[in-house]
């Protein structure tokens, strides 16, 4: 493995890029060994009408567009967001995923997923009552990818 350090002046955030041929458990491990080491919690602002709120990441199960509306869910409430679902790809942690062509999970704060052949499966969350949906082209990725969050490889 190469290791290479850019320094950037003038840099608003640290960012770390992983080049791989192939997707392993120790190449996730390193990821989520990175994205740990960040300076406490992150939040993202989001509102609820006409007050913003700034919500720790872990504490959003998913985000999920609803018509040209970003909507992010926690375990009791929903936020609108003014993200697009590309740009919270690029700025939230190795625990995120895209799980359907309109919506990206958490994957920490999954409990289940309940395979479906024909249409989307459903997606559980830990705590709450949410559901969101896996849709058959990324199904496989998905349930790769929590066997190995999950098993802490």
């Amino acid at each position: 493995m190469k290791v290479k350090i850019e320094i950037e002046e003038g840099l608003a955030e640290e960012e770390v890029i992983i080049r791989c041929s192939q997707l392993n458990s120790s190449i996730v491990g390193l990821q989520n060994y990175i994205s740990k080491q960040g300076n406490g919690r992150r939040c993202l602002s989001l509102r609820n009408g006409e007050t913003e709120f700034y919500v720790p990441m872990e504490e959003i199960y998913f985000f999920e567009t609803e018509g040209r509306q970003m909507r992010a869910h926690t375990a009791d409430r929903i936020f609108t967001c003014d993200y697009r679902l590309y740009e919270l790809e690029e700025i939230l942690s190795g625990s995120f995923m895209r799980i359907s062509k309109s919506c990206i999970a958490n994957l920490d704060l999954v409990y289940s997923v309940t395979r479906n052949l024909t249409a989307s499966s459903e997606m559980e969350f830990t705590g709450s009552g949410k559901k969101a949906f896996v849709s058959r082209a990324y199904f496989r990725a998905v349930t790769e990818r929590l066997k190995t969050r999950k098993l802490g490889l």
